[in-house]
């Protein structure tokens, strides 16, 4: 089968479509043919070397799939030949997902909503279940509350603001003003210019800030926040000090880290069939284009997600 693979760590021209051999199953697996497959911005800290998560190349980068089953091991009891589905197997381990093929389990995986193409639906996996399991599994999100998200635009975000929406919350975001009409289209109810305002001089008293940005986002949140409020960050998981920081301001810090969830994954696509939920794709590209893709999320300014299609 095709494969995009780096044999050293680099910039994007490491990434080098090749021939490798089509993966068999081990008991409690599935094989699924890739109709398409996203890309995150962790991704390319992963491919330069930043973030040694694989170990020493050679590697397959990859974790968010849509496809069709194409073999079930005996006793896999979830799906069929020829069932879609859609899910991200093994993370923080490969799973390979630059590919025309991955076998991995089949609770790693969920049936993919049936309104969705495979491009639509393989943007949701990692940037969904971060989301969901942030704001649901961790924060319990209730109606009523206030929740700031940074880079609302992002990935993570846009899928952020749906669930935060979804489950009655008011929705502040920060985002460039060319990108406030789409946010708000997708439900965002308050929206601040990064680049020409200070967010700390805009909100306060809000019961959730999702972090996605880093640097001193996450320190200045917490001037934004209720007494006993949550801050939560997907980049800055171990940050000490901040967590120290928090506690000392009779506020809340938690770092998460995205994991396989098939439960995660249908209530995503419930969301889906539900009308509560969108995707937003905003380049769709060959497989053997996997480096200009990770040119494109190396910008910091995409909005949504990228996808290659095998």
């Amino acid at each position: 089968m095709r494969a995009i693979v780096q044999h050293r760590f680099g910039g994007p021209e490491v990434l080098e479509l090749a021939e490798v051999e089509r993966p068999k199953p081990l008991p409690t697996e599935i094989v699924v043919e890739v109709k398409a497959a996203g890309v995150n911005p962790v991704e390319t800290i992963i491919r330069s070397g930043g973030f040694p998560l694989l170990g020493q190349p050679p590697f397959i980068l990859g974790w968010d799939v849509s496809g069709v089953v194409t073999e079930v091991v005996p006793g896999v009891t979830r799906f069929k030949v020829g069932d879609e589905v859609f899910g991200m197997p093994f993370f923080p381990r490969a799973a390979n997902a630059y590919a025309e093929y991955v076998a991995a389990p089949s609770r790693h995986f969920a049936l993919k909503p049936p309104s969705l193409t495979h491009v639509q639906a393989a943007a949701i996996p990692l940037a969904g279940l971060t989301a969901w399991q942030g704001l649901v599994d961790v924060a319990d999100v209730r109606p009523g509350q206030r929740v700031l998200i940074h880079g609302i635009a992002g990935g993570v975000g846009l899928f952020a603001l749906q669930i935060a929406k979804a489950r009655g919350a008011y929705v502040i975001g920060t985002a460039s003003a060319p990108k406030h009409e789409l946010l708000r289209d997708f439900g965002a109810d308050e929206l601040i210019d990064y680049r020409t305002e200070d967010f700390t001089d805009k909100v306060k008293d809000v019961d959730l800030v999702y972090e996605t940005i880093g640097g001193d986002y996450p320190y200045r949140s917490l001037r934004t926040l209720r007494p006993g409020g949550l801050l939560f960050s997907a980049v800055g998981r171990g940050d000490q000090a901040l967590e120290r920081a928090a506690e000392q301001a009779g506020m809340r810090f938690t770092g998460i880290s995205v994991e396989p969830d098939a439960a995660g994954l249908e209530a995503l696509a419930d969301l889906v069939e539900r009308g509560l939920l969108r995707t937003h794709v905003a380049h769709t590209l060959p497989l053997e284009q996997a480096g200009r893709a990770h040119e494109l999320v190396a910008t910091g300014h995409t909005t949504g997600k990228i996808v290659l299609v095998p």
